[in-house]
């Protein structure tokens, strides 16, 4: 195959060079160059695994190669899928067309799923072996109409909950949480003294939120990764009136042209700092554009953006804040990308039972979503916290402080602990 990757690592492209992809089935190998075809924009926890991948099977037995194959090979056969069906190293919406229109696509998929079943436990092994302290902080905003005994009722049962001393002000929980500080003192927090560490470095802490308060938090520094669906507000809005433009203008011709004018929608420097980093600005349009409700709901927006951050960026630190949404107004699926303030007279309501129902899942969902990774697994301590509740949960390892600490800790207690933690 030759070198169609537009750019990719050197030791991705010796592998190229040397003729790997020749060697795999064409409709896998065709389907991994896709994936790598926007290389510049992938977080380097994407572009590890793909070196990863193809250096296990470069060093691996040929014979053993050949049997991991020869089941996608024989389904390709059936398929038909040749020269002309499947150009190798070309992976469009053809070549979708073609496996999803297929009677053999299941087998198909069967088959490439088993291939990933056998090497993924390998690489996820190699991970695992290179492991170190994770931190995960998930908080619920101070709005909720419960007390602590009805939170995380879902996860209760997986953690230990660990009473806390509250701040002499409510407002300063979460600085004295996350720094040590009250607010005023400009200490750097958890996420800004990881990123500036040793082990830190650009994408390896993030900060998910649906106000902006954390994105105020600490020394100013930029090092840290931060998705504010508050702060985003002006990109948001130009999105929801270009694509209900887009629509109401019915001069769309087809998917194709649909995809390449949505990826033209990028944030603008006036419209947030993201836009000077060409892999998070491409993230931010993905996740308001990919998810289904993040342009309109804020804890949507959060819940998805934190679970695509887990799957493609693989943060070492990530706290990701809550909200409380807007009860939602009756709207057809023609509006989605319509700003809803305008498209109904009814007035906006905040919904603070609704969002309590929601996070109590969104919970669940963002701790499996760690879990499947083996970067996350027996080395990450997870807290859920309530702003200004008495009471956290934490699930964590054995040696985590506090799944053995004793009493009612205080919030720099707690910060101390998450700082010995992560060796900050």
């Amino acid at each position: 195959m030759p070198a169609i990757v537009p750019k990719v690592s050197p030791t991705l492209q010796a592998l190229i060079d040397k003729g790997l992809l020749d060697t795999l089935p064409v409709s896998f190998s065709s389907f991994c160059v896709d994936q790598m075809k926007d290389w510049e924009l992938l977080f380097p926890a994407e572009r590890s695994y793909h070196e990863r991948l193809f250096g296990l099977i470069d060093r691996s037995d040929p014979g053993a190669v050949t049997r991991l194959f020869a089941q996608v090979r024989e389904v390709e056969r059936r398929m038909g899928v040749n020269e002309s069906t499947f150009p190798r190293g070309q992976f469009s919406l053809q070549q979708v067309d073609f496996l999803n229109r297929n009677p053999y696509y299941s087998q198909w998929r069967a088959a490439i799923a088993r291939v990933f079943a056998q090497l993924d436990p390998l690489l996820d092994a190699e991970t695992a072996r290179s492991g170190h302290a994770r931190l995960v902080i998930v908080i619920a905003p101070a709005q909720l109409p419960v007390d602590p005994g009805r939170m995380w009722t879902r996860l209760q049962q997986r953690g230990r909950r660990v009473a806390v001393e509250l701040p002499g002000r409510a407002e300063e929980f979460l600085p004295v949480l996350l720094t040590g500080e009250e607010r005023g003192r400009r200490a750097p927090t958890i996420p800004q003294l990881f990123a500036a560490g040793r082990k830190g470095g650009p994408y390896t802490a993030w900060v998910v939120e649906s106000g902006s308060e954390l994105s105020r938090l600490g020394d100013g520094s930029t090092a840290v990764t931060t998705y504010s669906y508050e702060m985003l507000a002006t990109y948001r809005q130009r999105l929801m009136h270009e694509v209900e433009a887009m629509v109401e203008a019915h001069d769309v011709a087809g998917p194709r042209e649909l995809s390449a004018r949505l990826k033209r929608m990028k944030v603008l420097a006036s419209e947030g700092e993201l836009a000077r980093d060409p892999i998070l600005a491409e993230f931010a349009r993905a996740i308001l554009l990919s998810g289904n409700g993040t342009l309109l709901i804020n804890n949507t927006f959060v819940e998805w953006a934190a679970v695509q951050a887990v799957r493609r960026a693989r943060p070492s630190v990530a706290v990701v804040a809550f909200g409380i949404r807007n009860k939602v107004k009756p709207f057809s699926s023609l509006l989605i990308y319509a700003d809803q303030e305008t498209t109904s007279p009814i007035p906006s309501q905040m919904d603070t039972l609704g969002s309590y129902v929601d996070l109590e899942v969104f919970y669940q969902y963002i701790w499996q979503e760690f879990e499947k990774y083996a970067e996350y697994r027996n080395n990450t301590a997870y807290l859920f916290v309530g702003d200004g509740m008495e009471e956290l949960l934490a699930i964590a390892p054995p040696d985590f402080p506090l799944m053995t600490a004793a009493g009612t800790l205080k919030l720099a207690q707690v910060f101390g602990h998450l700082k010995d933690w992560m060796g900050v």
